[in-house]
């Protein structure tokens, strides 16, 4: 398994829409980067946020999730409270190739301030806006800014695809489009 290279992510972005919206270099200035770097691709948070609250006491449950878990915000930022959590998305829609794994981890300007993003593998020929988890690790509110960079994603080619990828068994989160919830 080899990680590819800007070369790699470049072609693939303009030939197959492997990442919609592409930039093809690192914007910086002024913004938390974002864009092709020498082995990956930083992604943007989207400016739709669902943030965890407690304010109904409702539990989180994986298998019967419940929207008054949070609340809802929109803007160019987001402000997530002391140890708490949001679950955004990227601006980008990836397309996974079938011999591609993808990893994400969270960019260091916001591992710095004590902000976590968790995203799981980004398996073979799925596709979808990535859902990020945000956590707020510090006992202070933390912000996220929209449209600016969040997480790196890093691909790496297998030495062969693999015998049944995410669409073949169709993942019950292909396609998935806006902040996904979880699902059963």
């Amino acid at each position: 398994m080899s990680i590819m290279p800007d070369s790699w992510i470049r072609r693939m972005a303009e030939s197959t829409g492997m990442i919609e919206p592409f930039l093809d270099r690192q914007e910086r200035k002024g913004v938390i980067s974002y864009g092709l770097s020498s082995y990956g691709y930083d992604a943007r948070v989207a400016p739709e946020f669902k943030i965890f609250t407690n304010v109904d006491n409702a539990i989180v449950d994986p298998k019967d999730f419940s929207d008054a878990s949070f609340v809802e915000r929109n803007g160019p930022s987001c402000t997530i409270p002391p140890n708490s959590f949001a679950l955004a998305r990227t601006v980008e829609y990836f397309r996974i190739p079938r011999d591609v794994l993808v990893i994400c981890l969270g960019k260091s300007t916001y591992a710095r301030c004590g902000m976590i993003v968790n995203v799981t593998p980004l398996e073979p020929e799925w596709q979808g806006h990535v859902t990020l988890e945000i956590s707020n690790t510090t006992p202070l509110p933390a912000r996220v800014y929209a449209n600016e960079g969040i997480c790196q994603f890093l691909f790496l080619k297998g030495d062969g695809p693999p015998e049944i990828s995410y669409a073949d068994r169709a993942g019950k989160y292909q396609g998935q489009r806006g902040v996904t919830l979880p699902r059963l």
